[in-house]
């Protein structure tokens, strides 16, 4: 963990170095205006008749100390304010370019909300974290050995009642991280729970507003917050009994040293000025104690954090290119051949089972089956986002693992039925197929879709802007531009999964007469619940848990497959609404898979 958190220092490294030697150079400043006040009393003020002149020169060295101190304290706060700040752009940054890396199993493993929290908050806990450790972590410890030191050359007799406050609190200080250490490891996963609950909210507040949920939504607020203020009161609260103790021990050694010194200049074996500069040490020292016990508690409470931020750095995507992938995409045909998938693999049951299928480049397949049949499961394997636990899938004649990624998803677009569009006009979102598209393309595409009818009546046309999410447009209109967005890319393989189901059935008619005339030598892949959308198709396919029940063209099926049939039926009967999980009435094994 450590070592992936340092190797994100990079160009901080000169910075994270400077800041504890100017910590350091605080600290020797701090330790020689207490040998130079003692100087002047005992030297200056307590001769007879005084010594002006030695006053003025040792003040002046103490003016110069202090300003040199000031300097290097001044200093080592910029430079640890750099570094820290610079650290923590480095993890973002690392988090969020290996996330972009993750195959969908990746995806899988984390929340939304939970990798949100670790880009953020544990981000922010680290990089205070970072800022005491180069600030305090060396100007504490430091600060208290140059101290003892200097007391113990003045009187080790009274030095001694340091040593034995400094291992008392030691001790304490150790009870009290460990006791609060747990409830630290614990908080951050709490956080994941409270910004899940806020970002489902607010992403479903037209939902949440519908059905009138907003007191139970506040009640699932308060309790996650509710959950993660316990857990902090609790760690908090132990935490608390440091500066008690802490005070405690800092006044009693007080009251020593002023007992033990008075008796000793008494008997003239201690002066004023050495006594004054044991009090000053004793301060040094109890307040370097303090400030160490600060980072101690937010190394405590960062360690958590830390971890959390090391597994999505170190997270490797299960999906890798080959050493030598091919770059070029021959064609459009894509053939399964005994493929089997699970999602894990220690899943017990495959989700895909022994699928046998050839496409041949510019085919029209279209795709039925209830819901959980493995629809979306099957597709996904084309663009490789998720590999195979058995057999092979083939585009263009190879191995989709034989492919650069990055190539082999230029050359397949996926529409899904839930897409999402991105804060931006409508060009921008557009361009998101092709970055360099023109204009008259991204006009062109929006024509195939179907697009261009809705977006000529908006104020500001193609330049309208699009809310996050698409939330400023309907669920029709969101899928239009997405299948306009997937037609800029000129794939060689263009998916539909379920993404017409919000468009009425004369623009499906409309979206999928373009494509047969604009883009005959793409292949076509279109999932639907409604057989009108793909009873055009060359061959539909008929999938029931994870297998194919049956492959033809429209009227193959209605002949020969008792599914497809009965689905077809109840469709363009008396049912004329239902869909695929709509159960049909006169067939028992339609109402078991459909």
């Amino acid at each position: 963990m450590l070592k992936t958190l340092g190797k994100q220092i990079k160009e901080f490294k000169a910075a994270s170095i400077a800041t504890p030697l100017f910590m350091l150079l605080e600290v020797l400043m701090e330790t020689l205006v207490p040998f130079l006040m003692a100087s002047i009393i005992d030297d200056g003020v307590n001769v007879p008749g005084g010594d002006i002149h030695h006053i003025c020169v040792v003040g002046a060295w103490m003016i110069v100390a202090a300003a040199v101190g000031l300097f290097a304290g001044l200093m080592g706060g910029r430079y640890g304010a750099y570094a820290s700040a610079g650290f923590a752009k480095n993890l973002r940054q690392a988090m969020y370019y290996n996330i972009q890396t993750f195959s969908f199993t990746n995806i899988d493993k984390y929340s939304t909300a939970g990798l949100v929290t670790r880009m953020t908050t544990d981000v922010t806990n680290v990089q205070n974290s970072y800022m005491m450790i180069l600030r305090m972590g060396m100007r504490a410890p430091a600060s208290m050995i140059c101290a003892m030191a200097a007391a113990f050359l003045i009187n080790a007799r009274i030095a001694s009642i340091y040593l034995v406050a400094v291992i008392l609190l030691g001790i304490v200080l150790q009870f009290i991280i460990r006791k609060a250490n747990k409830y630290f490891n614990i908080v951050f996963e709490k956080y994941d729970d409270l910004n899940a609950s806020v970002q489902e909210n607010v992403s479903a507040i037209r939902v949440v507003k519908a059905y009138v949920r907003e007191e139970y939504e506040t009640n699932k607020f308060a309790q996650a917050s509710a959950k993660l203020y316990n857990m902090f009161v609790r760690a908090e609260s132990i935490i608390a009994c440091n500066m008690p103790v802490m005070m405690f021990t800092v006044y009693s050694c007080i009251l020593l040293i002023s007992w033990v010194g008075a008796h000793m200049i008494v008997s003239d074996s201690l002066t004023t000025g050495n006594l004054m500069s044991l009090l000053a040490y004793c301060m040094n020292i109890l307040m370097s104690l303090m400030m160490l016990s600060m980072v101690f508690v937010m190394i405590s409470m960062s360690m958590a954090s830390a971890r959390r931020i090391a597994e999505v750095i170190n997270e490797d995507t299960t999906l890798k290119n080959p050493e030598q992938p091919d770059m070029e995409v021959a064609d459009g045909s894509v053939e399964f051949d005994h493929v089997y998938f699970r999602y894990k693999e220690t899943a017990k049951d495959f989700v895909l089972k022994d699928i046998n299928v050839a496409i041949k480049s510019g085919e029209t397949i279209g795709i039925i089956g209830g819901t959980g049949s493995a629809k979306t499961s099957l597709v996904s394997l084309i663009s490789r986002l998720y590999d195979v636990s058995k057999g092979s899938v083939r585009v263009g004649g190879k191995d989709v693992r034989e492919y650069d990624m990055e190539t082999l998803r230029n050359e397949v677009a996926v529409v899904l039925q839930k897409n999402t569009l991105f804060s931006g006009t409508i060009y921008e979102n557009l361009r998101w197929g092709d970055k360099d598209a023109t204009d008259e393309m991204c006009r062109r595409a929006c024509e195939l879709a179907c697009a261009d009818e809705f977006i000529e009546k908006m104020p500001d046309g193609y330049n309208t802007y699009i809310e996050q999410g698409g939330s400023n447009v309907s669920g029709g209109q969101k899928q239009r531009l997405c299948i306009a967005r997937a037609l800029l890319k000129n794939p060689k393989i263009l998916i539909l999964d379920d993404s017409t189901s919000a468009v009425d059935t004369a623009t499906d008619a409309k979206i999928r007469a373009a494509f047969a005339t604009e883009i005959p030598n793409t292949t076509k892949i279109i999932i639907a619940q409604r057989i009108s959308s793909v009873e055009h198709a060359d061959r539909i396919i008929v999938m029931n848990e994870g297998e194919i029940n049956g492959i033809g063209t429209h009227e193959e099926l209605l002949a020969g497959n008792d599914i497809y049939r009965e689905v077809y039926e109840s469709q363009n009967g008396a049912g004329a609404n239902a869909d695929f999980d709509e159960e049909a009435s006169s067939n028992k094994e339609v109402n078991q898979h459909a």
